[in-house]
């Protein structure tokens, strides 16, 4: 994809993603003034369940006739007074904080809207869904250019903007490749001006999309420029060719409707960390949001499917190891495993997080609490013995040190469960003392599933740590 102007640049984005089948609709075919149009012949390709209507006014950022019939559509078993309820929460999703309102409609998006329903004189709750995420072609997808909206009598036109069941997720800044002055950077910096002055657009917002023709980026409300990353394949098999254009991988590799929805649902966390303010030593809450990037969001989904397979009937029960470079997000993707096996591997999941180091073991159990994935008390075994009462009780995760699994010389590790339900994440399965504790491991839990993670490659002779985590799953070492 070769540009040379932005409004090239925002034409070609266009092309591709109506390649995607996302519906293309310019922005002023539906703006409230708009005189003549018919969007039902403007929309390329005509998509699947039905067009917007006209805005009620351009303060208006979510497209409110596509939502309610997306919303009844997909809930036909609920009452219509339950699904009108959930189409109003989502409408009224607000915060003076503008990543505490994106925070909450994640949830809704994510988890479904909870309503409570009537039947038989008993009130029960329900989750009324905006989204068929087990069948994407079943959403509607606009693509919409030149989309103005009005907040804070400012007016703002963000260049691109992907609606998903009207609720607008993804917004393009584009800039001219040929203008030296419009750099990538430039596009960050106006993604910040819409932050501050049409809030109300990115309550809904799941990433951003920044580009100047040659380079292009992907990051959240809360990613500085630095954490805008690149996406760098289109099928994660092999990284595409450099003479590709990072616009054009980025928009096949990224969203496309099956993998937009997966990132959106299972690789996106709010990162909640306590600071403590030295001038008034009041503790405050920094909220991040994290979006994986391309190697993790692959690593994951392979790492899954090797667990499905290990965990079968007669599954070996090597669910294998990702090796990624340190400082590439492993103790995440870690978050991202255990959160996608729970809601895609049908079981009643515990995780037993093992690593050889005092501060490891409090620093991952930390990332597992910010993210809230952890919400139970401390889940940490003091002993062997401590190991097995947490595995008999009702735990979704816990935390160890390999060092428990030791034994005296000539002496085998005594079995603590039964359980065909648990997985062992190891962190760091490559270190020499894993060959000392490894088979322990699999004595102790002969019935678990077991995938290692580790920022260094299993060297030669490591043949144990083989035995008991299988082969490479993922390697990413840049």
């Amino acid at each position: 994809m070769t540009s040379f102007t932005e409004s090239s640049i925002e034409i070609l984005s266009l092309d591709e993603l109506k390649r995607l089948n996302y519906s293309y609709l310019p922005g002023p075919s539906i703006a409230p003034d708009v005189e003549g149009f018919q969007p039902s012949f403007l929309a390329e390709p005509a998509p699947l369940y039905g067009l917007p209507e006209i805005r009620g006014s351009y303060e208006e950022v979510v497209l409110k006739s596509t939502l309610e019939e997306a919303i009844d559509r997909l809930n036909p078993a609920l009452p219509e007074l339950a699904r009108h309820e959930a189409f109003k929460k989502v409408l009224s999703v607000y915060s003076p904080d503008l990543l505490s309102a994106n925070e909450a409609f994640h949830k809704l998006f994510t988890e479904g809207v909870p309503v409570t329903v009537s039947k038989n004189g008993q009130e029960r709750g329900e989750r009324v869904w905006l989204v068929d995420f087990q069948n994407p072609d079943k959403n509607v997808l606009f693509c919409i250019n030149q989309y103005t909206v009005q907040e804070r009598n400012q007016t703002k036109r963000p260049d691109i903007i992907l609606f998903v069941n009207g609720l607008p997720l993804v917004v393009f800044e584009l800039k001219n490749p040929a203008d030296e002055q419009a750099t990538v950077r430039k596009a960050f910096d106006q993604i910040q001006t819409y932050k501050r002055s049409i809030p109300s657009l990115f309550f809904y917002n799941a990433f951003c999309v920044i580009s100047d023709g040659l380079e292009a980026k992907a990051g959240t409300l809360s990613s500085p420029f630095t954490r805008f990353q690149t996406w760098k394949t289109i099928d994660g098999k092999k990284e595409s060719s450099p003479h590709m254009s990072q616009l054009e991988v980025l928009i096949k590799g990224m969203l496309n409707k099956a993998t937009l929805l997966d990132l959106i649902r299972n690789f996106i966390v709010f990162e909640k960390d306590k600071r403590v303010d030295t001038a008034t030593g009041l503790t405050q809450i920094e909220t991040v949001k994290k979006l994986a990037a391309y190697h993790q969001y692959y690593a994951v989904n392979k790492a899954v499917e090797s667990t499905r397979l290990a965990i079968a009937e007669k599954g070996s029960r090597k669910a294998g190891v990702i090796w990624h470079t340190q400082g590439s997000g492993k103790s995440i993707s870690m978050v991202f495993f255990a959160q996608k096996v729970l809601r895609k591997l049908p079981g009643n999941w515990t995780f037993m997080i093992v690593t050889d180091r005092d501060d490891l073991d409090k620093q991952i159990y930390k990332n597992f609490v910010n993210v809230g994935a952890v919400t139970e008390k401390e889940a940490h075994a003091k002993s062997g013995k401590d190991l097995q009462r947490l595995l008999q009780e009702d735990h979704r995760y816990v935390f160890t040190l390999i060092q428990k699994f030791g034994t005296e010389k000539g002496q085998k590790y005594p079995k603590l469960s039964d359980r065909p339900d648990i997985i062992v994440m190891t962190d760091e399965a490559h270190r020499s003392q894993y060959d000392t504790f490894a088979l322990n491991i699999r004595n102790a839990l002969p019935n678990a599933a077991f995938i290692g993670f580790t920022g260094t490659p299993l060297m030669v002779g490591e043949e144990k740590t083989r035995q008991v985590f299988g082969d490479y799953v993922s390697i990413y070492n840049y």
